[in-house]
């Protein structure tokens, strides 16, 4: 009987628990059990429910106990930067903020005036996010901190759950501002900068170790039993990149993890901590066997899920293929916005946001929903032409083509649009790339698997992939410095 593992994918949206299997040379994926992540909102906090989604978590195992399969391992990825504070009992101490809460912002503004931003790249190579955990811990409130006798990421907090071992995996470590990937190591200075003892962090972990097993009364509620925990790649895009389906000759490559947010950049084999990198706020988070994820986050869908949600409280829903075909049919390059613009992080109205954009810079209104839609989805593929040539000029690499993983790689106008763009084939898929890597770190951790490269290639072979060939470059060449001379 062939073995499987069970991979918690919690995103910011929504979770699920996937039954991974190896066999027949592919690795094959099943939804066992998917929920929502909804945030809770007080005031102007805004938290994570973790009870409701460690019920959910559950759920999951338990229904993958009833399949009558041979599971050797769990693991849990999130998104990263967000924290959970640990008590002295081992529970955990409520809230577990949203790393949208509105605090962070006047937090990094504090902590910039003590240590001064360029210090701050040298240290860690991250990109300056108002919301990374550095930032966040400077809000927290101190008399919290100073009961806190752990604090970790997300996803290690719910692996801790499940096991009761308290580790940092290496991919989410990388994603805090508070971690040295030159050596290797919690950066000292920042930590003393945060006034936070480095006893408070657990120890950081490669990717794909083996925490230990089920706690028992875990074990016994959802009928798995000794099940072991693995501490995978925690970091979601970590768990995406590695399965990007690349072989070792692929050339030069870029990748797109395409979701709520866009992250686009290339695997390396060292940190790029440079001037120019800082000043183009690229970032250097670490993923399996240490190789570094050189990217930059920028917004993603979530622009499109917000004006979806803004027009169904109006009592207009529209699913996203509805929405795709609206697009299509708007006049093309009609209203374009600077995607980066710190407007469109967490407005009330996202519509309003994007016609008031309009206005502001001599643009009409888009006037229906495809008109949205279209100037979304031109303009993250006009973003994304501008970080493929940063990429290109920092790493003096010319990309022959670039991955498109993630729920958004099922985008098609999107991917052609950003083709088109980019001027170079765009590779879509897997969608499921973040589970699939999951799935592979605890089988290279176990086992299962030999090598980062064997599980790209499996991956590759269970996957549909879809080429999108560029075309009508020129037009979009005209729309970049159009949206250059807005910007």
């Amino acid at each position: 009987m062939a073995k499987c593992y069970l991979a918690v994918d919690l995103g910011a949206e929504s979770g699920r628990v996937m039954l991974g299997t190896i066999r027949n040379d592919k690795l094959e994926l099943e939804e066992v059990h998917r929920f929502p992540n909804l945030p809770l909102a007080n005031g102007n906090s805004l938290t994570w429910d973790l009870d409701a989604l460690f019920r959910e978590i559950k759920v999951g195992l338990t229904k993958a106990s009833r399949l009558g399969l041979v599971i050797e391992s769990v693991s849990v990825d999130s998104w990263g930067v967000d924290y959970v504070l640990i008590d002295g009992k081992g529970a955990i101490m409520p809230p577990a903020y949203h790393y949208r809460d509105e605090r962070n912002k006047a937090a990094a503004e504090k902590v910039l005036e003590e240590i001064a931003w360029e210090d701050v790249y040298e240290e860690t190579g991250l990109q300056f996010i108002a919301f990374n955990t550095l930032f966040q811990l400077a809000a927290e409130n101190p008399d919290r901190l100073k009961v806190a006798k752990m604090i970790l990421p997300m996803a290690d907090a719910f692996n801790y759950l499940l096991c009761g071992v308290a580790k940092t995996e290496l991919s989410i470590a990388s994603t805090t501002q508070l971690y040295d990937p030159r050596n290797r190591r919690w950066s000292t200075r920042l930590l003393e900068a945060t006034g936070i003892n480095e006893d408070k962090f657990p120890e950081i972990v490669p990717s794909g170790t083996e925490l230990g097993t089920l706690l028992p009364e875990i074990g016994m509620e959802t009928g798995l039993g000794n099940v072991k925990v693995v501490a995978g790649l925690s970091h979601d895009t970590g768990a995406a990149v590695a399965a990007v389906p690349v072989t070792e000759d692929s050339g030069h490559w870029a990748f797109l993890s395409s979701g709520t947010w866009s992250l686009i950049g290339t695997e390396l084999n060292d940190p790029l901590v440079s001037d120019d990198a800082r000043e183009r706020n690229f970032t250097n988070e670490i993923g399996y066997d240490h190789r570094v994820r050189f990217l930059r986050n920028v917004i993603g869908l979530w622009l499109i899920q917000e004006c979806r949600r803004k027009w169904a409280g109006e009592g207009i829903s529209i699913n996203y293929e509805e929405l795709a075909t609206l697009a299509r049919k708007a006049q093309p390059f009609a209203h374009l916005i600077d995607p980066d613009d710190e407007r469109f992080f967490n407005p009330e109205d996202m519509p309003a946001t994007i016609a008031a954009y309009c206005r502001e810079t001599g643009q009409a209104e888009p006037s229906s929903s495809g008109a949205f839609v279209r100037c979304v989805l031109e303009s993250l593929a006009l973003l994304y032409r501008k970080r493929i040539t940063d990429l290109s000029e920092l790493t003096d690499r010319d990309f022959s083509r670039l991955h498109v993983i993630g729920g958004g790689s099922r985008n098609e106008l999107l991917n052609q649009f950003t083709a088109d763009a980019l001027g170079i084939p765009v590779i879509a898929g897997p969608a499921e790339a973040t589970a699939l890597g999951n799935v592979a770190a605890q089988a290279l951790s176990l086992g299962e698997l030999s090598s980062l490269e064997e599980a790209r290639r499996r991956i590759g072979k269970s996957c549909d992939l879809q080429v999108f060939e560029p075309g009508n470059t020129g037009d979009w060449a005209s729309a970049a410095t159009r949206l250059d001379q807005l910007s």
